[in-house]
């Protein structure tokens, strides 16, 4: 029901503790897709499947990572701990803990707390704490 009214297709089994989906019309999560910890979501983002070719399969995002509005994440692609992908960003590739991703192709830049200030309660000590667990 909720999804015929506000376009979430959110079925994977993977998903960790404290997911958020912010403006949460037309998010759509592969049902392989793996979501780690505090994973914010956002309105008309894809989390996808690549069918074909060397990245065929599904993406794993990490602890703490902020996908932007309009963002596409697909393929069989790691994103790491502490990521923020850009709204609008296109992201085929692995994208390694504490950066930011955007633009088409991705672009990556490192970027220690890369999503502190995104998260409503996480800040730099307990982003921290939360990434090891």
């Amino acid at each position: 029901m909720i999804g015929k009214k506000y376009g979430i297709e959110v079925y994977t089994k993977n998903i960790g503790k404290y997911l958020y989906l912010g403006h949460a019309f037309g998010i759509t999560v592969n049902p392989n897709a793996v979501l780690g910890d505090c994973v914010s979501l956002h309105k008309g983002c894809t989390i996808g499947q690549t069918n074909r070719g060397e990245k065929q399969g599904y993406p794993t995002l990490g602890n703490c990572v902020w996908v932007g509005i309009n963002a596409i994440v697909v393929g069989h692609v790691s994103i790491g701990d502490d990521v923020l992908v850009a709204p609008g960003a296109y992201v085929n590739c692995d994208v390694p803990a504490h950066s930011i991703v955007y633009g088409n192709p991705c672009v990556i830049k490192a970027k220690e707390h890369a999503t502190q200030g995104y998260f409503r309660y996480v800040n730099a000590e307990n982003l921290t704490q939360m990434l090891q667990g």
